[in-house]
């Protein structure tokens, strides 16, 4: 699993013009699942995004995690995280998870994140989704399951 972690003031998502979810102070992660992920995956990569310290403690340090400041999460699907763009012009998706099994995973993601967070919205598994993140700071980072960066 794969995820764009972005820090925010608030986030939306939007489809076929209806906000579908919408966030304060948290996360926008935008999560892609590939072929090789597992439940392990899930695990090991929710306890990394709600964890991770990226909040401004009293002294102005990055020391406080989404759980201790309370925050929130917005949790987008996104395939093409797992584009392959090594060659030529186009994408190669062949890493990409789909269909019933990818979003399965995504179900079980968001599942476990409500676990430790209070409130966490999601996108439309496979919708096309307009986004709106106001990235605060900007921080924003990847997070892989499979440590490979």
């Amino acid at each position: 699993m794969r995820a764009v972690v972005q820090r925010v003031t608030s986030s939306t998502v939007t489809v076929e013009d209806e906000i579908v979810g919408n966030i304060g102070k948290g996360f926008n992660v935008l999560l892609g699942i590939s072929k090789d992920d597992t439940i392990e995956d899930v695990k090991y990569l929710k306890d990394k995004i709600v964890n991770l310290r990226v909040f401004e403690d009293e002294n102005g340090k990055l020391n406080k995690s989404l759980k201790e400041v309370n925050g929130e999460l917005l949790i987008i699907s996104q395939f093409t995280l797992y584009g392959d763009c090594r060659k030529g012009r186009r994408p190669n998706f062949m890493q990409a998870l789909g269909g019933g099994e990818a979003e399965k995973l995504y179900l079980e993601f968001v599942d476990a994140c409500r676990e430790e967070i209070d409130k966490v919205e999601t996108g439309k598994f496979g919708a096309e989704m307009l986004v709106d993140i106001k990235n605060d700071g900007p921080v924003t980072l990847m997070v892989e399951s499979k440590k490979t960066f």
